[in-house]
C-alpha cells in the first residue's frame, strides 16, 4: 500500500496532481510518439481506414474505450463504456448517478445528432426549494450535501438511446470493462485521494461513502486498491435486463432511500420520478465560423449558444494574423466573452419550459451588432445583454457554480465521432452513495433564488425541468465537410471558455489540439478578467496595461479532451494539467 500523498491546494489543480513517471505521464509520452508517427503517415489512407481514437480524463477509461473500438464497437459504444468506467475510477466527477450531453457524428448518414441526458427535477421540486424560513436563498454549500439537491439521473437512459441509434456491439459488452475493474479493484489516484481528504469533514454524515473509500477510518491512500462489488452487481443487472434495472426495482428503491434517509437535507424522489425519466433526441445547434461548421448541444445546455456567440463576435477580426501571443487577441476574446455570457444569463434555460431564442443568439447580423460594442483599444464600460431576434422579455438568472464534471471523446474506424460531457455537478455530487455510485446534486444548477426583481427567472426550478448547464461538447467540420475536431471540458461555468480558446487555437492559430488545450485559460470574476496563472498567462497579463485594465493571473485549471483529424489521420489530445490520456487503436477487427 502506498503512503498517503499530500493534497494540493484547492481547485481544479488537484486533478493535475501527478508524478514525473506516473502511468498517466508514461501513457502521455507514448501517445505523443504515436501521434507523431500518425502525422508522418497522414498520406496513407489505409491507416486512417483502420484507426480509432479515445481520450478521457483517466487512462483506465481511455483504455476501456480503446478496447471496445478494437473489438469492433462504434464511437458510441466506446463512449458509453468509458462513461461506465469513469463512474468507478473518477467518482468525484461523473457517473451513472448523474447526467450528460452527447454530440454524435454518424458517418453512415453523414448527419450529426445530440442526446440530452440531463438530470430532471422530481415532482417534489418547487421553485422555492432552496429558500430558508426567512424567504431568502440558503447558502450554496448548505444545500448541496444530502437529498435536497438530487435530480433524477439521466446517463443510463442516454446510454440506452445512444446504443439503439448508433451502437454495434451487444449491449452487455459495453459493461464488461467497468465490471472487471469493479470486481478486481482499481487504484486510488493522487487526484481522487486529494478530494477524499478535502471532503473528510463532510463525510462524517455520509457513511456509505466512507465505507467504500476509507481504510482504517481515514481516506484510502494513493495506490490503495478499491473494489466496488455493489456497482459490479448493478452493472451486471443492467447488462442483463436493460436500463429498467436502473430506473425501477431495487436500484430505484436504493436511490429513493438514500435521498429520503440522508442525515442532511432529506428529500423525496419517488419510484414514479425515476421510472418516468426519458432521454431526449435533440437536433444539434450548428453555425459557421470562418470556413468551418461548428456544432454543439442545445438547451438546457448554454454551451453552444455562448461559445458560438463569442466566435461570431470575434469573427470580424483577423485572429490568425494577430496570433496567440498578441495581447489584442486576448483582449478581443475577453470582451466577446463577457457580452456572450450576459446573453447566457438572460436567455438560457430548459427550452421545454422557457422560450430560448437560439436562432436569434446565433444570428450573424445580431452578433455583428454585439461586435460593435467592442473597442479594439479599450475595455467596455458595461456588458449588457442584447436583444436577439425572437427574444421575449426575460429576467437574468444568477451565477451557478459547478465542478464535478468530465469530458471524453471517441472516433471509430468508420469515422463516427462521439463528444460527450458527463457530470454529477459538484465534487462527489450530493455525497450520497447508492449501490456504489454517487448521486448528483444537479438541482443546485437551478437558480437558488427563483425570482429576480418581480419576475421569475428562466432557470428557476420546476417539476420535470432540467437545469441550465455550461457543458459544451463540440464537433467541428472542415471545408471538405468532414469532421476535423471533437472537444469538450470540465470546469463548471468556465467550460465555455476552455472550449472557446481551444477552438480559436486550432481553427485560427493553426495549433494542434494538444497545444491549443495547453493555451492559458481565460475567464472573468469579481476581480475583473482572469487568466491562468502560468508562464504564458502571466506573459499576456503583463501586456494588458495599454487596454486600460489588467488580467489577473489565477488558478483556472481545466480537464479538456479532444480528437483531431490531420489529413486523413486522427489523433487524440488530453489536458496536460491533469492525468488524462488519449489512445490510438490502429487495427480493430474487420466488419
Amino acid at each position: 500500500m502506498a503512503s498517503p500523498a499530500s493534497p494540493m491546494r484547492s481547485g481544479w489543480a488537484i486533478d493535475g496532481l501527478r508524478h514525473p513517471f506516473s502511468h498517466a505521464n508514461v501513457a502521455r509520452m507514448i501517445n505523443r510518439a504515436l501521434t507523431a508517427l500518425a502525422l508522418s503517415l497522414a498520406t496513407l489512407p489505409s491507416l486512417a481506414a483502420a484507426q480509432g481514437v479515445t481520450s478521457t480524463a483517466d487512462p483506465r477509461a481511455t483504455e476501456a474505450g480503446r478496447q471496445i473500438l478494437h473489438d469492433g464497437g462504434t464511437a458510441a459504444d466506446a463512449a458509453m463504456a468509458m462513461m461506465l468506467v469513469l463512474t468507478l475510477v473518477e467518482p468525484q466527477s461523473s457517473g451513472v448517478g448523474g447526467g450528460g450531453f452527447l454530440v454524435y457524428h454518424d458517418a453512415k448518414s453523414d448527419q450529426i445528432g445530440t442526446i440530452n441526458g440531463r438530470e430532471m427535477a422530481p415532482a417534489s421540486a418547487k421553485p422555492e426549494r432552496f429558500l430558508g424560513a426567512d424567504g431568502k436563498p440558503r447558502g450554496y454549500g448548505d444545500v448541496i450535501p444530502g437529498g435536497l439537491s438530487v435530480g433524477v439521473p439521466g446517463n443510463v437512459r442516454l446510454m440506452e438511446m445512444a446504443h439503439k441509434k448508433w451502437g454495434k456491439l451487444e449491449w452487455k459488452a459495453l459493461f464488461q470493462p467497468a465490471i472487471k475493474l469493479a470486481d478486481e479493484g482499481f487504484q486510488v489516484t493522487p487526484a481522487l485521494y486529494g478530494w477524499l481528504v478535502r471532503y473528510e469533514d463532510t463525510w462524517k454524515d455520509f457513511p456509505a461513502a466512507r465505507a467504500l473509500y476509507y481504510v482504517g477510518g481515514k481516506p484510502a491512500p494513493v495506490g490503495t486498491v478499491i473494489k466496488n462489488p455493489a456497482y459490479a452487481k448493478l452493472l451486471r443487472d443492467i447488462a442483463a435486463r436493460g436500463p429498467d434495472a436502473f430506473y425501477t426495482g431495487a436500484n430505484a428503491k436504493a436511490i429513493s432511500d438514500a435521498v429520503a434517509k440522508s442525515a442532511r437535507n432529506p428529500a423525496t424522489i419517488t419510484a414514479k420520478d425515476l421510472a418516468a425519466y426519458k432521454a431526449q433526441d435533440k437536433p444539434a445547434v450548428c453555425t459557421t465560423y470562418r470556413v468551418y461548421k461548428v456544432c454543439g448541444m442545445g438547451p438546457p445546455s448554454s454551451g453552444a449558444t455562448t461559445v458560438f456567440g463569442i466566435l461570431g463576435m470575434i469573427e470580424g477580426w483577423d485572429m490568425k494574423a494577430m496570433g496567440k501571443d498578441n495581447p489584442m487577441s486576448w483582449h478581443l476574446l475577453s470582451e466577446a466573452m463577457q457580452l456572450s455570457y450576459a446573453d447566457r444569463e438572460k436567455y438560457l434555460g430548459d427550452s421545454d419550459f422557457v422560450d430560448v431564442p437560439v436562432a436569434g443568439l446565433l444570428d450573424k447580423t445580431y452578433l455583428s451588432e454585439r461586435r460593435g460594442l467592442i473597442s479594439p483599444f479599450g475595455r467596455a464600460a458595461a456588458y449588457p445583454a442584447g436583444n436577439p431576434p425572437g427574444a421575449q422579455p426575460r429576467t437574468p438568472s444568477g451565477p451557478v457554480p459547478e465542478q464535478g464534471t468530465t469530458h471524453f471523446v471517441a472516433v471509430d474506424k468508420d469515422g463516427n465521432v462521439a463528444s460527450m460531457t458527463s457530470t454529477i455537478e459538484s465534487i462527489f455530487g450530493s455525497n450520497l452513495n447508492a449501490n456504489g455510485f454517487f448521486l448528483n446534486n444537479e438541482l443546485t444548477d437551478f437558480d437558488l433564488n427563483p425570482v429576480r426583481g418581480d419576475a421569475p427567472t428562466a432557470n428557476r426550478m420546476q417539476p420535470g425541468k432540467r437545469p441550465l448547464s455550461s457543458m459544451s461538447p463540440t464537433i467541428v467540420y472542415g471545408p471538405d465537410g468532414k469532421v476535423v475536431l471533437a472537444v469538450g471540458s470540465a470546469g463548471g461555468k468556465r467550460i465555455i471558455m476552455h472550449v472557446t480558446k481551444t477552438l480559436v487555437g486550432v481553427l485560427d492559430w493553426g495549433l494542434s489540439a494538444e497545444d491549443a488545450i495547453a493555451l492559458p485559460n481565460l475567464f472573468y470574476g469579481q476581480q475583473g478578467v482572469l487568466i491562468e496563472n502560468d508562464a504564458a498567462g502571466k506573459a499576456i497579463a503583463d501586456k494588458m496595461a495599454p487596454f486600460g485594465y489588467s488580467f489577473v493571473p489565477t488558478d483556472l485549471g481545466s480537464k479538456l479532451n479532444a480528437a483531431q483529424r490531420v489529413g486523413e489521420v486522427w489523433h487524440g489530445a488530453a489536458d496536460p494539467r491533469g492525468p488524462g490520456t488519449s489512445s490510438v487503436d490502429d487495427a480493430p477487427p474487420q466488419s
